[in-house]
């Protein structure tokens, strides 16, 4: 039961930020445990980024069998999934359910914009200060807020200039927008403008995209779910989970049995296009073994799908620009397409090379590049997002000496324990932080909140007032982030690529590594670990031994010993 401390502060156990996926986990399993929980959301409806992004072409990149929770028999067996890669107002209509189904409702307030939390050691409360002026106390605080909600605009000389309107992928108008005759121009090609071209090409009389740097885009289909797939679903599943959460990515894949150095190319290539039919992330995950840690390899699936676009596209100077040439495959997350290449070959899709001439500027009537005007009655910015630390540095989430979280990462580089805890932030927990595993979203979304569930008991009944990550446990984890990282070919090609989970889509953004490459098993087995070890991670004045510092310990051994 909510009570209240004083007039103008609604007092609660935990408040949560965000009313998505993540959000919506959180409200479930606190409740569960007899937490007096409110989330606030400052958009108007439930389901965070999937509210937010209206897009022509949304949808999920993930399988609709592992983009659920698992957690309430009610949900897996009333709801009805239609196609394999659910479109966005699918997956609104799915997070809404589970709103409804679980009576999450009552504890959600949308319209609600957070713009300041802030900790008092003296009351060991958080104090959160809302635009309408409101303010809310809780002991604990959890940022639900989402990995990609925060959207990226251009800097490019003018573009507040252009007559025509203008629409962000992120921001794009929930009652749509009519296309027809329409001159199209879209700047970017990352996740949203692959998913959105082939929507705008069949609104638009013309679509003209300004690629600065080409993707490796795996191609997929999405038939209709049948109901022979559903009922075998609900009866399994709890097994398609648990294979998801033993996969390094989250998701219920075979793991290949090959390295690709060690086979010729006639069976390298059979293997390729195997699961190059299979669609989406099969062709990422199921090939080879070292695919993400081989250069060789990498480089072998790169010309594997460079062939690709060579064969789809048909004219050979917009498929040569096509092909990702500075950067190997895995060097971004592989973006899912459905018809990408295709609509290349529509008389009414013109590709504009950005890449070695840039645009220089954006003019009431078009888009400038190398001196020639292309003119446009729409602008689309398809320019992606800052990626895991941009929605919560956005707002001010004040620590111990008045430092906010944002200052906290500026001043000393990006520390987290587990993605979950940051020194200095008593009771602050982030669902999805930053260096939390690339994945798929639902499996650590709801381990998180289940983890975050027991953590929170054994604080209570153990008279813990405060859990905070210590230092120690901050450097352990940034160390193995960054070893974890340095271990694949996402860290070397995504430097090279500029890619947002190293910030390089972002002007000025420190370049460093804030998704975990080690697995998302392996970092399940850390959170077990330290559950294990009683939180000694998060209790700076805990007596019992750390099993990181143990680790570290053993480390500095074996260096020594080599040494």
């Amino acid at each position: 039961m909510m009570n209240t401390a004083r007039a103008d502060h609604e007092m609660y156990d935990a408040v949560v930020v965000g009313a998505g996926y993540s959000g919506l986990a959180m409200l479930h399993h606190l409740r569960e445990i007899g937490l007096s929980t409110l989330v606030v959301d400052g958009a108007d409806g439930i389901g965070g980024t999937w509210w937010s992004n209206r897009y022509p072409g949304v949808r999920t990149d993930s399988a609709y069998d592992s983009y659920a929770f698992t957690f309430s028999t009610e949900v897996r067996d009333e709801w009805d999934w239609t196609e394999r890669y659910p479109r966005g107002e699918e997956i609104r209509a799915y997070l809404e359910f589970v709103a409804d189904r679980l009576d999450l409702r009552r504890d959600i307030r949308l319209s609600t914009r957070v713009e300041r939390a802030e900790h008092s050691d003296a009351t060991n409360l958080w104090t959160l200060s809302l635009a309408d002026g409101s303010r809310l106390q809780a002991t604990y605080l959890v940022s639900a807020t989402g990995l990609l909600s925060r959207p990226v605009y251009p800097d490019i000389p003018g573009i507040d200039s252009f007559a025509g309107p203008a629409y962000h992928s992120a921001r794009w108008p929930h009652e749509g927008v009519d296309l027809t005759g329409k001159r199209v121009g879209m700047i970017g090609v990352g996740a949203s403008g692959i998913q959105m071209l082939p929507e705008l090409a069949g609104q638009a009389a013309h679509v003209t995209v300004f690629q600065r740097t080409p993707n490796y885009v795996v191609e997929s289909t999405s038939p209709a779910v049948t109901p022979t797939e559903l009922a075998w679903l609900r009866e399994n599943y709890d097994a398609v989970f648990e294979r998801a959460a033993q996969h390094p990515f989250g998701v219920p894949m075979d793991f290949p049995a090959h390295s690709a150095l060690d086979v010729d190319a006639d069976e390298r290539r059979k293997v390729f296009e195997s699961r190059w039919r299979s669609g989406g992330f099969h062709f990422a995950m199921e090939c080879f073994t070292d695919v993400m840690t081989s250069p060789e390899a990498s480089e072998y699936a790169s010309e594997f799908i460079r062939s690709k676009i060579r064969e789809t596209v048909t004219d050979p100077g917009t498929a040569q620009a096509l092909c990702p040439t500075t950067y190997t495959f895995m060097g971004k997350r592989p973006p899912t397409g459905h018809g990408f290449y295709d609509a290349f070959n529509r008389e009414n899709v013109e590709l504009v090379d950005v890449l070695a001439t840039p645009i220089t500027q954006v003019t009431p009537r078009g888009v400038v590049v190398d001196g020639v005007e292309h003119e446009l009655d729409v602008l689309v910015l398809a320019t992606g997002f800052d990626a895991m630390t941009g929605a919560l540095t956005a707002i001010d989430v004040v620590g111990r000496e008045g430092i906010t979280l944002r200052e906290r990462w500026e001043r000393d580089g990006l520390r987290t324990y587990l993605g979950i805890s940051v020194h200095g932030f008593p009771n602050f927990f982030m669902s999805l932080g930053p260096q939390t595993p690339l994945s798929n979203l639902p499996v650590p979304v709801q381990l998180g909140a289940q983890w975050l569930q027991r953590t929170i008991t054994f604080a209570r009944d153990n008279d813990v007032d405060q859990l905070e990550a210590t230092r120690a446990a901050e450097e352990w984890w940034r160390t193995e982030t960054d070893r974890a990282a340095r271990a694949t070919v996402m860290y070397t090609e995504g430097l090279k690529a500029g890619a947002w989970f190293l910030g390089g889509n972002v002007p000025g953004k420190r370049a460093e590594m804030a998704v975990y490459l080690g697995g998302g098993q392996v970092y399940q087995g850390r959170c077990r670990e330290a559950e294990a070890e009683g939180y000694a991670g998060l209790r700076p004045a805990a007596e019992l031994p750390s099993a990181h510092a143990l680790d570290d310990a053993v480390e500095r051994v074996e260096v020594a010993r080599a040494g």
